[in-house]
C-alpha cells in the first residue's frame, strides 16, 4: 500500500529554502576559521630554522655566520644540543617547550646560551638573576647599555617580552622599553646567558634593517662554534602534546565561534511546542469489535496456542497481585498460593494456568471458561 503525500509534506524547494541560511552561516564560519589557521601557520613556518628562507626563517643569518668563520650546527633534540661545550655558544629557539630537566642539560655544558623570548621557569634555571617583567611592542629601540655587543651595533628591533634584573644580580639590561629591557644578560661560572625578548632581529624578514645583523652576529658568533637548537616535534625528551597543542589559536577560535554559532542557530530554529491539540479520529471502533475481530484472526489462523497463551496472561495478571504476589513470581509459588485460596487443588491449577495449548475450539472455550471461574472464586475469598 502506497502512501500519499498530503498537503502539509514539505518539498524539496521548502526544505532548501528552510536550510539555506544555516548552511550559509556554517560555511562562512568554516571559511573564516581556515583562513585565520592559514595565516597563523605561515606566520610560524620555519620560525628561526636556519634552513628556511620564508621572512620567519634565518637562513641568511646562518650563511652570514659561516662567511664569519663561525661553525653552525643544527640541533633538533636536547641530546644534541647537550654536546655543546665551555667555549661554545647555543642558540635555544624554544625554551618555553623545554622541562626543567632538559633546561639542566643545556645549563650544565657550560656553553654560552642565547635564549629566544625566555619565560619564567627558562630563566630561573638557565638565567638565574632575571625576572620577566612585562611585554613591549617591536620597535626601532637604542641599546642605553654598556654592552659591547649593542653598543656596536646600535639601534635594533627590539621588544617582545621584557626582563628584569633581580635584586642583587649581577645583569647588563639593553634595548629598555617602560617597564624593563628586551635584551638581558647575566654571567656565572664562566658562561654567558642573553635573553632577548623577540626574534625579530634574528629573521630572514629583518636582519638587514637597523643594527640587527650586527647585534646578532655579535651574540651568535662571538664563539668558534654555534650549536643552533631547534627543537624538533618528534624529539623523545620533550614533552609529549596533544592534537589540541599543535592546532593554531586561530583555529581554536574560528571553532568556538562555529559552536556558538551552532547553538544559537539550533535554539532559533528549534521547534516551539504549544499546547496539545485534539485530533478527531477518522473511524472509532468499539473495544468488543476489537476483540472479536482478533478473535477472528486467531481462528482462521488455527492459533489455538496463542489465543490460550493470551487467555492465560490475562488471567495471571489479574489473580497474582490478589494473592498476594508479584508479577515476577515462579510458577510453583503461584499454583500453591491460587490452590490455597480455592476449592481447586494444586495440579489443575498448575494444568489451568500452565498447562498445554488446546487441541480443538471447544477445548479453548472451556479453558476460558474455567479461568473465569477460578478467578471468580479467588476473588471471592
Amino acid at each position: 500500500m502506497s502512501v500519499q503525500a498530503t498537503s502539509r509534506d514539505p518539498s524539496a524547494a521548502d526544505l532548501w529554502r528552510a536550510a539555506r541560511l544555516p548552511v550559509l552561516l556554517v560555511a562562512v564560519v568554516l571559511g573564516v576559521a581556515m583562513l585565520v589557521g592559514v595565516v597563523a601557520s605561515r606566520t610560524q613556518a620555519g620560525l628561526l630554522d636556519p634552513r628556511a628562507v620564508d621572512p620567519s626563517g634565518s637562513r641568511a643569518l646562518a650563511t652570514l655566520l659561516r662567511d664569519q668563520g663561525v661553525r653552525v650546527e643544527l640541533a633538533q633534540t636536547v641530546a644534541e644540543a647537550s654536546r655543546a661545550e665551555p667555549g661554545d655558544t647555543v642558540l635555544v629557539t624554544r625554551p618555553g617547550l623545554l622541562q626543567e630537566q632538559q633546561l639542566t642539560a643545556l645549563r650544565e655544558t657550560g656553553a654560552d646560551l642565547v635564549l629566544v623570548a625566555p619565560d619564567q621557569p627558562a630563566l630561573d634555571v638557565l638565567a638565574s638573576g632575571l625576572a620577566e617583567s612585562g611585554v613591549a611592542e617591536v620597535a626601532t629601540r637604542s641599546p642605553a647599555c654598556s654592552l659591547d655587543a649593542a653598543t656596536r651595533a646600535g639601534a635594533a628591533d627590539m621588544g617582545g617580552l621584557l626582563y628584569a634584573a633581580a635584586a642583587g644580580a649581577d645583569a647588563i639590561l639593553c634595548y629598555p622599553a617602560k617597564d624593563g629591557a628586551s635584551l638581558a644578560r647575566t654571567s656565572a661560572g664562566g658562561r654567558r646567558a642573553t635573553a632577548i625578548g623577540t626574534p625579530a632581529p634574528l629573521t630572514n624578514d629583518r636582519l638587514d634593517e637597523e643594527g640587527n645583523a650586527a647585534l646578532s652576529m655579535m651574540l651568535l658568533g662571538a664563539n668558534e662554534r654555534l650549536l643552533w637548537y631547534l627543537p624538533a616535534l618528534d624529539d623523545p625528551a620533550l614533552e609529549p602534546r596533544s592534537v589540541g597543542d599543535l592546532v593554531p589559536g586561530g583555529v581554536r577560535f574560528g571553532l568556538l565561534q562555529l559552536a556558538i554559532g551552532i547553538a544559537l542557530l539550533a535554539l532559533w530554529q528549534a521547534r516551539r511546542l504549544g499546547p496539545v491539540v485534539a485530533e478527531p479520529l477518522p473511524v472509532v471502533v468499539r473495544a468488543a469489535e476489537t476483540v472479536e475481530g482478533r478473535a477472528r484472526l486467531y481462528r482462521r489462523a488455527g492459533a489455538r496456542d496463542r489465543a490460550a497463551a493470551s487467555l492465560r496472561e490475562a488471567a495471571l495478571a489479574r489473580i497474582v497481585p490478589m494473592v498476594g504476589l508479584s508479577r515476577h513470581a515462579q510458577p510453583t509459588a503461584v499454583v500453591s498460593a491460587v490452590a490455597a485460596r480455592s476449592r481447586w487443588v494444586a495440579p489443575e491449577v498448575g494444568a489451568l494456568l500452565y498447562g498445554s495449548a488446546p487441541g480443538d475450539d471447544a477445548t479453548l472455550v472451556r479453558l476460558a471458561d474455567e479461568l473465569d471461574r477460578l478467578e471468580r472464586e479467588v476473588r471471592r475469598t
